[in-house]
């Protein structure tokens, strides 16, 4: 038993290097989401700006969107507002912002001061949709295909690096936007 009892910590420490092994080269950036190639979950959101108008899942149908989840309290967000500006005017992609757990007043300031990038804000304050999306944080990128299906995720800031190598592609196979 004793001599048993001597193995384990090699046993431990083999097992923690093979952990440790499987993540070595992985992009932290990239989370599975099991909602690649289903469609949005079902939703019924007030909009932000507008608290009397509702949005809900058929607001990705017949156009191909990319669903921005932000809030005035994360950093990250704050950085790449100036892109999802970008893309919005000068590449012309419809943006759908997802205003995740934050404070309606708070957002509302934000957009005016540093420009307004969403074609539709939809205002999340619980996080009841963020939850069903499966989001960790903000920012995170969702592109929805014109059927309202979910194609990719991107977890972090959306730059024009971001843009060319993830998002252009799947516009170019999904929908038609200038490069």
């Amino acid at each position: 038993m004793k001599r048993a009892l001597m193995f384990l910590p090699v046993v431990l420490v083999v097992a923690l290097g093979a952990i440790l092994f499987a993540g070595i080269g992985k992009d932290p950036n990239r989370l599975e989401s099991a909602l690649i190639g289903k469609p949005v979950p079902e939703f019924n959101l007030a909009d932000l700006q507008a608290p009397d108008s509702q949005h809900d899942q058929s607001l990705f149908k017949g156009q191909v969107s990319l669903l921005n989840v932000w809030g005035t309290w994360c950093p990250a967000c704050r950085d790449e507002h100036d892109d999802l500006i970008w893309l919005a005017r000068e590449k012309g992609v419809r943006i759908v912002g997802l205003n995740y757990k934050d404070d309606r007043q708070e957002a509302l300031k934000w957009l005016k001061t540093l420009g307004d990038p969403y074609a539709v804000s939809v205002y999340d304050p619980r996080g009841t949709l963020g939850f069903d999306l499966g989001v960790y944080g903000a920012p995170e990128t969702y592109f929805i295909d014109s059927q309202g299906i979910v194609r990719y995720r991107h977890v972090g800031v959306v730059n024009e690096t971001v843009w060319n190598e993830k998002f252009l592609p799947l516009m170019e196979e999904y929908g038609d936007v200038s490069s």
